[in-house]
């Protein structure tokens, strides 16, 4: 029965309508600025972009195919691939957890974590790496001894990198997610509430279905985020061939060492990843979640 009400509750509720910015009469300023941030993208990002793409494909698909031939590289994208998975999986969970805390309750430090949420944007992912080392690293790690003597090893190995990747996309989530909630209220799940529905009802019949377009928006995100660390990864991982080298690390390294092709396609891969989830979300999405 309190499925069935609040199910009711969340059909019945109205769909706010989206109110049509004003329009704003055009005048050569209005020009001037649509001329400088289309040259300033396409300075920063289509140029640079389309040059990867170009030098990738310059000599045909051989670039691509080669990668998939190279067994160490084949095992650089699969960890690539798996890090990122479980990025994603992490951030979604914890992020979905503290976007509720910090706007459905009030608590002592809720400021003070707010702000903490948004250090990994502004710290270097160098001195995410450090500290992960710091903490988790051999000898003298402060965990290090503790969890080497359990048969447990981070640092320079799949957990530090998942770790490492974790941190830095973890606000990515929680900043999509917080806005929608401040935007649907509270109205419909204490409408629910008042129903009998239980606290789990609430959340899937109610707010899950509200959130689940901010919550595909930092999936992709944290995705794209994830895929690409390259700084917090070098230094936890130790670059191991065929073991700890992500996807990011090989780009690096084969530029390094003068395969410009090889490093021009693993950049074009990860990047056509995180492009296609963003083309297949914006097909995908409803009109009125624009």
């Amino acid at each position: 029965m309190a499925d069935t009400l609040v199910h009711d509750v969340a059909e019945s509720a109205p769909v706010p309508e989206r109110r049509r910015p004003p329009r704003v009469r055009k005048t050569p300023t209005t020009y001037a600025l649509r001329a400088i941030a289309t040259v300033y993208l396409f300075l920063l990002v289509a140029w640079p972009v389309s040059l990867v793409v170009t030098n990738t494909f310059a000599d045909g698909v051989g670039a691509i195919t080669s990668l998939f031939e190279d067994p160490d590289m084949v095992v650089a994208l699969q960890l690539s691939a798996y890090v990122a998975v479980w990025s994603v999986v992490i951030n979604t969970l914890f992020g979905v957890g503290i976007s509720l805390l910090l706007v459905r309750y009030e608590f002592p430090g809720k400021r003070l974590l707010n702000a903490l949420l948004d250090l990994p944007l502004s710290v270097s992912p160098i001195v995410v790496g450090l500290a992960l080392v710091l903490v988790y690293g051999g000898r003298n790690g402060w965990l290090g001894p503790t969890l080497a003597g359990w048969g447990l090893e981070v640092i320079f190995s799949t957990p530090g990198i998942i770790m490492a990747t974790t941190f830095v996309a973890l606000p990515l989530m929680i900043r999509e997610l917080v806005p929608v909630l401040e935007e649907i209220g509270v109205e419909q799940e204490q409408a629910a509430q008042s129903l009998g529905a239980s606290g789990f009802q609430r959340f899937w019949r109610i707010t899950l279905p509200s959130i689940r377009w901010g919550i595909v928006y930092g999936v992709v995100l944290t995705l794209a985020r994830s895929l690409g660390e390259f700084g917090a990864v070098k230094v936890v991982s130790g670059n191991v061939l065929g073991q700890t080298r992500t996807a990011t690390l090989a780009v690096e390294e084969k530029y390094l060492n003068f395969d410009q092709q090889g490093a021009y396609a693993t950049a074009f891969l990860l990047a056509m990843v995180s492009v296609a989830c963003i083309v297949i979300v914006a097909i995908i999405r409803p009109k009125n979640h624009a």
